[in-house]
């Protein structure tokens, strides 16, 4: 009876909208969700230990661009939304939302230490009737290994005293068809009760909720997900490595091929890949494997083709310079853009990144133009963005092309180039000083 009425009680104030969420992470996937929990009447408290993004949310200054900034400064304003770095005002919310990183070490081992701190932080203030569920992605196991196994030692239980689940964010930054609101949310809790809580949570401000049976279940959807689109990018690589090696234009062959309507679908390559899921979720799943005994070939043949793409692009930039007879180093090399998707002021794991690090190791005199990312600090490189000048374009001995951004004038940038290497396929017209990847 005792579980009944918890259960019921904090179905109520989610349905009533009075329930108290607090997200921890303000960060791609945080941010946009406390703005949707905003939106629909709910009290959200942002938690992030980075302080500086804390005072910049409670002035009402957005850093996401999926955000809107108007609405987002009037939700503010309105005290729907509120950010803090004191983690005891934990104790206080109905809902706690994880969205917090899941990198990789050096060793391409998952690292798990952002979970296991902010576990310890929810078991210190954890009290009965509380939702808490981790977004984040991760391997299968995480939600009941890793979370439930250190909030029980406190002697509440899952299901019973608080309710826990598992529900992976499914953010695609820059996408202007699918955001938070409109994109299928799969939710897995780890007994039924925390199911139900679960997906009443979820339902008040996402269109539509996939329930699945397990938090297991849930969190192998988000890395078959990712995992899936790694492969197949994967393949697509291959595919213009061995079309390189043959002397065909690889982008007329998927172009044709992906006329065919039925058992077929668009995956490109490009000079690596990039960003918060592809390059490091497939390994998580691929750690995880290990346990069973089993080896995840697929994603390990996958992983190392996109990781040497990079290298591959440096290598076909040598050939570009050698037909004008100059040897990569002391050569000029531009490189137009540095996110790792266009239109987007994100470069996590952007393969722009290693190719600048590979040009420096070569001695080539390199500079990157991105005015959604001006300024690049990861993996050793530390640059500035530099103005696509026509002096710029025309003193450059090689313009790679990385990401494909709406702000730039590819046709003058065509026009003014001495020679261009395209990973991306965008300047689709034959030009004697083009060269695609």
């Amino acid at each position: 009876m005792i579980k009944t009425d918890s259960v019921s009680t904090l179905v109520e104030k989610i349905e009533a909208r009075t329930a108290r969420v607090g997200i921890i992470g303000l960060g791609y996937v945080g941010l946009p969700l406390a703005v949707e929990q905003a939106k629909v009447g709910f009290h959200v408290t942002g938690f992030d230990l980075n302080a500086p993004r804390v005072e910049k949310l409670n002035a009402g200054e957005n850093y996401i661009s999926d955000v809107n900034d108007e609405e987002f400064r009037q939700l503010v304003g309105k005290g729907m939304i509120q950010a803090t770095t004191d983690m005891s005002e934990m104790a206080g919310m109905d809902v706690l939302i994880i969205c917090v990183p899941t990198p990789l070490d050096k060793n391409l081992m998952p690292d798990l230490s952002y979970i296991r701190s902010v576990t310890e932080s929810i078991a210190q203030y954890l009290r009965p009737g509380q939702l808490i569920s981790l977004e984040s992605t991760t391997y299968p196991g995480t939600t009941e290994e890793v979370i439930q196994t250190r909030l029980e030692q406190n002697g509440l239980k899952a299901g019973e005293d608080f309710y826990l689940a598992y529900s992976p964010e499914r953010v695609d930054p820059g996408n202007k068809r699918f955001s938070t609101k409109n994109t299928s949310k799969v939710v897995g809790g780890t007994d039924p009760e925390s199911q139900r809580v679960a997906v009443t949570f979820y339902k008040q401000a996402i269109e539509n909720i996939v329930p699945v049976s397990s938090t297991r279940i849930a969190e192998m959807v988000k890395v078959y997900e990712n995992t899936f689109r790694a492969i197949n990018i994967g393949f697509a690589n291959e595919i213009a490595l061995l079309c390189d090696r043959m002397g065909l234009n690889v982008w007329e062959v998927m172009d044709a091929a992906f006329t065919k309507p039925f058992g077929i679908m668009p995956f490109y390559p490009g000079p690596g890949v990039g960003g918060h899921c592809i390059p490091l979720d497939p390994h998580y799943l691929e750690w995880k494997a290990r346990e069973y005994n089993f080896q995840t070939r697929f994603i390990a043949l996958a992983g190392e083709v996109n990781r040497k793409m990079p290298e591959f692009v440096v290598d076909k930039a040598a050939r570009v310079l050698n037909m004008d007879s100059k040897p990569l180093r002391g050569s000029r090399v531009l490189l137009l853009g540095m996110a790792y998707k266009g239109n987007l002021d994100d470069y996590r794991e952007s393969p722009g990144i290693t190719i600048y690090s590979l040009l420096q190791a070569a001695s080539a005199d390199v500079v990157f133009h991105d005015t959604w990312t001006p300024y690049v600090k990861e993996h050793g490189v530390d640059a500035h963005s530099v103005e696509l000048s026509d002096e710029e374009l025309k003193n450059a001995d090689l313009i790679i092309l990385i990401t494909k951004h709406g702000d730039v004038d590819y046709e003058r940038v065509t026009r003014l180039a001495k020679r261009i290497l395209d990973t991306r396929n965008v300047i689709k017209s034959d030009h004697s000083n083009v060269t695609l990847l």
